[in-house]
Protein backbone atom coordinates (compact mmCIF):
# COMPACT_ATOMS: atom_id res chain seq x y z
CA UNK A 1 0.00 0.00 0.00
CA UNK A 2 1.25 3.56 -0.91
CA UNK A 3 2.78 5.55 2.50
CA UNK A 4 0.26 8.13 1.69
CA UNK A 5 -2.54 6.44 1.37
CA UNK A 6 -1.79 4.26 4.27
CA UNK A 7 -1.17 7.95 6.26
CA UNK A 8 -4.47 9.26 4.85
CA UNK A 9 -6.55 6.02 6.20
CA UNK A 10 -4.90 6.21 9.29
CA UNK A 11 -5.54 9.92 9.60
CA UNK A 12 -9.56 9.24 8.79
CA UNK A 13 -9.83 6.69 11.18
CA UNK A 14 -7.94 8.97 13.88
CA UNK A 15 -10.69 11.12 12.79
CA UNK A 16 -13.83 8.75 13.21
CA UNK A 17 -12.13 7.55 16.84
CA UNK A 18 -12.32 11.00 18.12
CA UNK A 19 -15.99 11.22 16.95
CA UNK A 20 -17.03 8.18 18.38
CA UNK A 21 -15.16 8.36 21.41
CA UNK A 22 -17.52 11.60 22.44
CA UNK A 23 -19.68 8.83 23.57
CA UNK A 24 -17.52 7.92 26.31
CA UNK A 25 -15.57 11.29 26.34
CA UNK A 26 -14.76 11.73 29.96
CA UNK A 27 -13.07 8.16 29.62
CA UNK A 28 -11.54 8.80 26.29
CA UNK A 29 -10.07 12.10 27.75
CA UNK A 30 -8.46 10.32 31.04
CA UNK A 31 -7.01 7.63 28.86
CA UNK A 32 -5.37 9.62 26.15
CA UNK A 33 -3.84 12.07 29.17
CA UNK A 34 -6.08 15.01 28.47
CA UNK A 35 -8.54 14.96 31.39
CA UNK A 36 -7.45 17.25 33.35
CA UNK A 37 -7.00 20.12 30.95
CA UNK A 38 -10.53 19.29 29.24
CA UNK A 39 -11.85 19.86 33.11
CA UNK A 40 -10.75 23.16 33.08
CA UNK A 41 -11.76 23.83 29.45
CA UNK A 42 -15.27 22.69 30.90
CA UNK A 43 -15.22 25.11 33.40
CA UNK A 44 -15.15 27.78 30.55
CA UNK A 45 -18.12 25.94 29.13
CA UNK A 46 -19.28 22.64 29.42
CA UNK A 47 -19.46 21.91 25.38
CA UNK A 48 -15.72 23.56 24.85
CA UNK A 49 -14.26 19.91 25.41
CA UNK A 50 -16.68 18.62 22.87
CA UNK A 51 -16.22 21.03 20.16
CA UNK A 52 -12.20 21.09 20.79
CA UNK A 53 -12.47 17.00 20.03
CA UNK A 54 -14.82 17.54 16.76
CA UNK A 55 -12.13 20.50 15.79
CA UNK A 56 -9.45 18.43 16.06
CA UNK A 57 -11.40 15.23 14.20
CA UNK A 58 -11.76 17.67 11.46
CA UNK A 59 -8.37 18.47 10.96
CA UNK A 60 -7.66 14.80 11.11
CA UNK A 61 -9.83 13.99 8.92
CA UNK A 62 -8.74 16.83 6.47
CA UNK A 63 -4.94 15.17 6.59
CA UNK A 64 -6.59 11.89 5.60
CA UNK A 65 -8.12 13.83 2.56
CA UNK A 66 -4.86 15.32 1.72
CA UNK A 67 -2.93 11.82 1.81
CA UNK A 68 -5.75 9.74 -0.36
CA UNK A 69 -5.85 12.98 -2.41
CA UNK A 70 -1.70 12.93 -3.02
CA UNK A 71 -2.17 9.47 -3.80
CA UNK A 72 -4.48 9.66 -6.53
CA UNK A 73 -7.73 8.23 -5.02
CA UNK A 74 -9.90 11.58 -5.54
CA UNK A 75 -9.02 15.06 -7.05
CA UNK A 76 -6.51 17.15 -6.72
CA UNK A 77 -6.86 19.36 -3.36
CA UNK A 78 -5.11 23.29 -3.50
CA UNK A 79 -1.41 23.16 -1.97
CA UNK A 80 -0.99 19.13 -2.51
CA UNK A 81 2.84 19.10 -2.11
CA UNK A 82 3.17 22.10 0.15
CA UNK A 83 0.48 20.05 2.47
CA UNK A 84 1.89 16.66 2.48
CA UNK A 85 4.67 18.28 3.38
CA UNK A 86 3.66 20.69 6.24
CA UNK A 87 0.95 17.48 7.92
CA UNK A 88 4.78 15.70 7.78
CA UNK A 89 6.29 18.25 9.43
CA UNK A 90 3.59 18.83 12.33
CA UNK A 91 3.39 14.90 12.55
CA UNK A 92 7.24 14.88 13.18
CA UNK A 93 7.53 17.65 15.03
CA UNK A 94 5.17 16.11 17.96
CA UNK A 95 6.54 13.05 17.91
CA UNK A 96 10.06 14.26 18.39
CA UNK A 97 9.30 17.14 20.18
CA UNK A 98 7.49 15.61 22.98
CA UNK A 99 10.59 12.71 23.17
CA UNK A 100 12.30 16.32 23.86
CA UNK A 101 10.69 17.68 26.52
CA UNK A 102 10.50 14.92 27.98
CA UNK A 103 14.08 14.53 28.36
CA UNK A 104 14.49 17.85 29.09
CA UNK A 105 12.06 17.02 32.14
CA UNK A 106 14.46 14.37 33.48
CA UNK A 107 11.59 11.91 34.63
CA UNK A 108 10.28 8.89 32.91
CA UNK A 109 7.50 10.10 30.26
CA UNK A 110 4.02 7.84 30.78
CA UNK A 111 3.64 5.06 28.36
CA UNK A 112 0.98 6.43 26.29
CA UNK A 113 2.61 9.50 25.99
CA UNK A 114 5.55 7.49 24.32
CA UNK A 115 3.57 5.19 22.43
CA UNK A 116 1.32 8.39 20.90
CA UNK A 117 4.67 10.00 20.03
CA UNK A 118 5.69 6.85 18.06
CA UNK A 119 3.01 6.74 16.48
CA UNK A 120 3.00 10.49 15.68
CA UNK A 121 6.53 10.10 14.01
CA UNK A 122 5.49 7.34 11.92
CA UNK A 123 2.47 8.94 10.86
CA UNK A 124 5.08 11.76 9.43
CA UNK A 125 7.35 9.20 8.24
CA UNK A 126 4.70 8.14 5.97
CA UNK A 127 4.07 11.94 4.76
CA UNK A 128 7.67 12.73 4.45
CA UNK A 129 8.58 9.52 2.36
CA UNK A 130 5.24 8.71 0.65
CA UNK A 131 5.75 12.97 -0.76
CA UNK A 132 9.60 12.34 -1.71
CA UNK A 133 8.79 9.23 -3.24
CA UNK A 134 5.82 10.78 -5.13
CA UNK A 135 7.69 13.91 -6.32
CA UNK A 136 11.06 12.21 -6.78
CA UNK A 137 9.74 9.97 -9.16
CA UNK A 138 7.89 12.77 -11.43
CA UNK A 139 11.09 14.23 -11.94
CA UNK A 140 12.91 11.27 -13.74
Amino acid sequence: MNMLRLGGYINILIAIGHVVGLIWAEQMFEVTGIGKEMNELAQTHSSLPYLLTVFVAVVFFIFGLYGLSADGKFKKLPFLKLSIFGIAGIYIFRGIGEFIFDISQQEAPPMTETIYSLIALGIGLLFLFGGLKKWNLKKE
